[in-house]
């Protein structure tokens, strides 16, 4: 069997609504809405690296405390009751609740400036590189560094993920919600699982995750996905489910 035919059946197997369950995305499919479903998955995947027995429960937390309205709990600053400026707590990892306020208050501003993400992603970019790059430019212009990253030198996994989430169509998991940008722009959620798979299998000989070393790796799955490069992400992570890996 070719790497080709390995993944593409890999693909087919795991995109599928089973996948949702103990995964990050599985929190935009519990509110209602597009902008809730949209700050729901943007708040998820900020938060979406390391352990997910860790992450996961803290993500649930943050749902819970917006009763479901996340647009509205972050537009309106009710957030501010559960996140305090001050404090320098950790919440999760290397974010403090502090930090995490200063991410959420920037994205509030965000949202009363042009009633979206989404919104905004449409006037400053046309495909997944440019959506990336526009997002970070807000957050760090806006003072707000760490929960996104402050440039596009990483692979900007979380990023990468949530604009899965938000531009492919016709996905059991996907929201598919972001027509205007194309499903065959988007890179690779790339993360130390992602390469070792990759280089397992003989689409990458590097060890960095970087954001070049994204755009080669989208590239390679390209080839087998030409019409929707990150069917190559549910192939992936199947493979790494088989042998290992997660």
């Amino acid at each position: 069997m070719s790497v080709s035919q390995l993944l593409m059946g890999y693909a087919n197997y795991y995109e599928s609504s089973d996948f949702i369950v103990g995964d990050p995305s599985w929190f935009m499919h519990q509110v209602k809405g597009l902008r809730n479903q949209e700050a729901m998955a943007f708040v998820a995947s900020s938060l979406s690296y390391g352990n997910r027995g860790q992450f996961l429960p803290k993500i649930a937390r943050i749902l819970e405390s917006s009763s479901g309205e996340m647009d509205e709990w972050i537009r309106s600053g009710s957030f501010a009751h559960f996140f305090n400026a001050n404090d320098t707590r950790c919440f999760y990892r290397l974010f403090t609740y502090s930090s995490f306020y200063v991410f959420l208050n920037t994205y509030s501003l965000l949202l009363k400036e042009y009633g979206s993400l989404g919104d905004y992603v449409r006037i400053r970019a046309n495909d997944g590189y440019s959506a990336i790059v526009a997002i970070c430019e807000y957050f760090r212009e806006h003072g707000s560094g760490g929960v996104i990253p402050k440039n596009t030198t990483s692979a900007c996994k979380r990023l990468c993920m949530f604009l899965r989430w938000m531009v492919r169509p016709d996905s059991p998991v996907d929201l598919g919600i972001w027509s205007f940008i194309d499903r065959r722009s988007l890179l690779i959620p790339l993360d130390t699982h992602v390469l070792q798979e990759a280089r397992r299998i003989g689409l990458l000989n590097c060890s960095t995750a970087s954001m070049n070393t994204c755009k080669r790796l989208t590239e390679k799955l390209s080839l087998i996905f030409p019409d929707d490069p990150l069917r190559g992400d549910f192939a992936l992570f199947g493979y790494g489910i088989d042998h290992g890996n997660r």
